[in-house]
């Protein structure tokens, strides 16, 4: 008896579903191992976690996205990274896993939204390969093994993008608002960065079907449902009266806007890390750019200090959207990824400094442009495309790895190998090793040097400044900052409080001045968590009331007191001692009230000089006593 045909059509289809399904599973499964592995372990940022810590005490603090327990000032970014892992606290209790396993998680969300993107553009063998290029990106890895703020952003933009490709291919206007929608979503993430994902669906808008009027129509449609929500956060925190929420970080003015698109915006152009923007006397905004990352400028990507991050596929990348041209694939498909990457790529160019893990954002292009050429080569028997993209892949393996003397250069090897004899494969008569042992040849010829860097990322974790590989996997850049690869000159950056205690336990025995301080060379926890016990119990037994059990200067001098105790702790200047608040009026109302007892001086950043705190550094000099008593240097004593 012969089976219909419709039936084995079916079974055939429900074994392939079955296999893409387990696809994904594994996919999932090794991103999660990579991910969540000994997480309770990573090398946390003192700072961010006191930021969960104090967001997870009310709504108030949550919403504002508060740094302190007392809500006095906020972070000095739109808290939306820190809503999860803050709810994470709340719901599970402080510890090291609770606000990290959220950007893990996410990662890992990330990689199979990536996956079932490229499925529904290039077909399912395109969705196992762009999965497995997000899930083998080392920066990611990194990153997504921190409390860094990223991966909810790169999660967020990776929908935005997935509705995007939606709309590109069926000319819908509904998905163009949806995709319009996700990108505000991811505004309130990463702020301005979501939005550089408009000029490139834009673009690619004017070549989908319809008239042009149409077209316009849909843009103005979707955009403005875009830009009112992703000014929900700024609105609302703007008509919040001052005296009725904390004081807005980075900010001169006590100005969301201020915050978004001074500070966050234009001032991560137009000055080094420790730089205002403006030498006059009432500046607009100010600035602030990490110390990591080199020089910028178009080599910036491929030099040492990024490329073993993330730019393994970037010229692969580039060739890919040429062989998806000549065989034809939707044009504002094309033109949508390939702007996206060009975009994003030059941005991270050209600011003035960076975080390595900035660049993750990149994955998601590559990933698409990469597999979906593969897969379509394949698909079409297309070998000689086949062979280009593998050639370009080891070429590019090779010099990145290159630029590290010594570190996983047998992966590289291996992978150069591997891509030889999967040339000499395709050419075979074999048709079951075609059919086979190549697309799994294939995928390791791409993935696999930049996926051994990810699997080691646990062994090298670092709390400020989180990447992959080792201690010359990437530097700090500046000069007299660590003497990595170069990069922008001056400022102190992003460091952390010493609180008494030497500079060679706080920085691990590296000298802040010579020697690379990227990889693991911070040393695990230096700028993480710290032993505060003695000096917090010692507070406690000597606070007489008082409503913050310490005044310091700047978050980072306090967040390690905040994580510790999960009290009122006053940071002054808020995230890098500049905010001017609180006044130096508000502050001795304060003390007279006996709401202030003990200030700490001398935090590690050096910011009781800042202009904005000078005054109150000066009248706690000269009105309060240090207690000699204390377990720890210049802890003053302030009366009513």
């Amino acid at each position: 008896m012969r089976i219909p045909g419709f039936i084995t059509r079916a079974k055939d289809q429900l074994l392939i579903d079955k296999r893409w399904s387990a696809g994904v599973a594994v996919l999932a499964l090794s991103s999660g191992l990579m991910t969540l592995w000994k997480l309770q372990d990573v090398a946390r940022s003192e700072y961010y976690a006191a930021i969960a810590r104090s967001m997870s005490v009310n709504l108030g603090n949550l919403f504002f996205g508060a740094i302190d327990p007392a809500g006095t000032v906020t972070l000095d970014k739109i808290p939306g990274s820190y809503w999860i892992p803050a709810i994470f606290v709340r719901i599970f209790g402080f510890s090291t896993w609770a606000i990290t396993a959220p950007n893990a998680i996410a990662a890992v969300a990330l990689v199979v939204v990536v996956a079932f993107t490229a499925k529904m553009l290039f077909g399912r063998t395109a969705g196992i390969l762009a999965g497995a290029i997000v899930a083998t990106t080392p920066i990611l890895i990194a990153v997504s093994r921190s409390n860094q703020p990223q991966t909810f952003f790169l999660l967020t933009l990776s929908v935005a993008g997935y509705f995007a490709a939606k709309a590109l291919m069926l000319s819908s206007r509904r998905y163009l608002i949806v995709s319009g929608i996700w990108i505000a979503i991811a505004f309130h993430t990463y702020m301005l960065l979501a939005w550089a994902l408009w000029p490139a669906l834009i673009v690619a808008w004017f070549f989908t079907q319809g008239t042009v009027k149409r077209k316009v129509i849909d843009l103005l449609i979707a955009g403005t449902t875009s830009l009112l929500l992703s000014l929900t956060w700024i609105i609302t925190v703007a008509l919040v009266p001052a005296s009725h929420r904390p004081y807005i970080g980075g900010t001169y003015r006590n100005n969301p806007i201020e915050m978004v698109f001074g500070y966050n915006g234009l001032g991560r152009f137009t000055a080094s890390s420790s730089a205002l923007s403006s030498s006059t006397d009432d500046p607009t905004f100010r600035s602030f750019t990490p110390p990591f990352g080199g020089n910028p400028g178009i080599g910036r990507i491929f030099s040492a200090a990024v490329a073993g991050q993330i730019a393994w596929l970037i010229p692969t990348a580039l060739v890919s959207i040429v062989i998806l041209y000549l065989l034809k694939i939707s044009k504002p498909l094309i033109i949508f990824y390939t702007l996206w990457l060009l975009t994003f790529f030059a941005m991270f160019s050209a600011v003035s400094g960076i975080h390595q893990f900035y660049t993750s954002a990149l994955a998601i292009p590559i990933a698409v442009l990469v597999a979906g050429a593969v897969a379509l080569a394949v698909k079409e028997a297309k070998h000689w495309h086949i062979v280009v993209l593998l050639n370009i892949a080891g070429l590019s393996a090779l010099y990145v790895a290159s630029l590290y003397s010594g570190y996983m250069k047998w992966a590289v090897y291996l992978q150069v190998a591997l891509i030889v004899i999967v040339v000499a494969a395709i050419f075979t008569e074999s048709q079951k090793l075609r059919e086979y042992a190549i697309p799994l040849a294939v995928l390791a010829g791409v993935v696999l040097t930049p996926a051994a860097w990810s699997a080691d990322a646990h062994n090298h974790t670092n709390s400020i400044n989180p990447i992959a590989g080792n201690e010359n996997a990437g530097g700090m850049g500046p000069s007299g900052i660590g003497g990595g690869p170069g990069g922008p000159q001056g400022g102190r950056g992003n460091f952390p409080p010493t609180n008494g205690v030497k500079p060679d336990r706080i920085f691990g025995g590296g000298a802040i001045g010579g020697g690379s301080m990227g990889g693991g060379s911070m040393g695990g926890g230096n700028f993480g968590e710290q032993d505060v016990s003695s000096t917090v119990t010692y507070l406690q037994t000597n606070r007489h009331g008082a409503k913050f059990l310490l005044v310091t200067f700047g978050a980072q001098s306090a967040a390690s007191y905040i994580t510790a105790t999960g009290e009122n702790i006053l940071p002054i200047g808020g995230f890098d001692g500049q905010d001017p608040t609180p006044t130096l009026e508000a502050f001795k109302k304060l003390v007279n009230a006996g709401d202030i007892r003990y200030v700490l001086i001398g935090g590690g950043m050096g910011r009781e000089n800042d202009a904005a705190n000078n005054e109150i550094s000066t009248w706690v000099q000269a009105h309060c006593t240090i207690d000699a008593n204390a377990p720890i240097s210049n802890l003053y004593i302030c009366s009513k």
